[in-house]
């Protein structure tokens, strides 16, 4: 029984093709309720012969199929002629209310079948594209662990021949570590991006949620664009760990974001930081922020001011 009602309830939503004994048990049934529905009638209008079929034959078509709609539509006919409720005979006028009623039958039965062909063709195509997309997470989940051992195996590597140049190996070291923890930040989102309240949380974390405040509306950044700005939000959280705001035990520090006609624009302030004395040449941490975000027609301009370091970033949001 219950194998029964799951075949009906496949059938009676689409998703597949009930069997001839079914459909034609499920007509039955619309018949029967249809030549019911004409006797109750009939004690009030007895010249109803073919009226209550509609839905019959319009409920079998849809569940059963054109063929089965059109057998409905016949019988219907048949039992609209031959079963009379009341005294009247069957006159001329009964046969062309049947020819009538079988055009309009046949137009509906048409209808009915081509929106059974286009859900059933929608039905294909979503189940392809869940196919394809599943396919897909599967080769991005296996290129990405791919990266993943790669990017270890660069870590291991460098780590090994730069040994003995434990001041070159510490300039890249933390820069690779926050490459790979902003590309695991985008990865659980699905490769597609991630918000940037996320990725500042992501990398300020560590110095404590009340040393530093995020102002700005929710912001979704494109995976290229976020590996950028998390490359440079490491390089100043790691400046300002060593040299400004969180450095001192009452620095703080104030990221906003705003989005105007296109273009992103974001301010770091730090404050209360250590004074900044002497500005030394321009190393790769410098030369990383200035040129970052040139891909996106940005740019970056640090300023140290006595109240601490001040950076404005400003860039093209890509579109999608």
């Amino acid at each position: 029984m219950r194998k029964l009602i799951d075949e009906f309830r496949q059938g009676w939503q689409g998703v597949s093709q009930p069997s001839v004994q079914l459909a034609t048990c499920f007509a039955l049934v619309c018949l029967a309720l249809a030549t019911a529905a004409r006797f109750g009638l009939a004690q009030l209008r007895p010249d109803v012969f073919f009226t209550p079929y509609f839905p019959a034959v319009f409920f079998a078509t849809a569940f059963g199929g054109y063929r089965i709609g059109i057998a409905t539509a016949l019988a219907s006919g048949a039992l609209g002629v031959a079963i009379s409720f009341s005294d009247a005979t069957v006159d001329p006028a009964r046969f062309a209310l049947l020819i009538i009623f079988w055009v309009v039958c046949g137009i509906a039965i048409w209808g009915v079948e081509h929106y059974r062909t286009i859900v059933a063709q929608q039905r294909e195509v979503s189940k392809r594209l869940i196919e394809e997309e599943q396919y897909r997470r599967l080769v991005v989940d296996e290129l990405q662990h791919r990266l993943k051992n790669k990017s270890s195996t660069i870590h291991a590597v460098l780590h090994q021949a730069l040994q003995d140049r434990p001041d070159v190996w510490d300039r890249i070291d933390h820069r690779i570590r926050a490459l790979s923890a902003t590309d695991d930040l985008i990865a659980r989102v699905d490769g597609y991006g991630c918000d940037i309240r996320d990725l500042l949380r992501s990398e300020l974390g560590p110095y404590g949620h009340v040393r530093f405040s995020l102002n700005g509306e929710q912001l979704f950044l494109p995976a290229k664009l976020a590996v950028s700005l998390g490359l440079i939000f490491h390089e100043l959280a790691t400046n300002a760990g060593k040299y400004g705001a969180f450095s001192s035990p009452r620095g703080l520090l104030q990221v906003s974001w705003t989005v105007d006609d296109g273009r992103l624009n974001v301010t770091w302030d730090e404050t209360e930081g250590p004074a900044v004395e002497t500005i030394g040449d321009a190393g790769f941490g410098t030369k990383l922020l200035r040129s970052a975000l040139r891909p996106f027609d940005g740019k970056t301009e640090i300023s140290y001011l006595k109240t601490g370091v001040h950076c404005t970033m400003q860039c093209r949001l890509p579109a999608g």
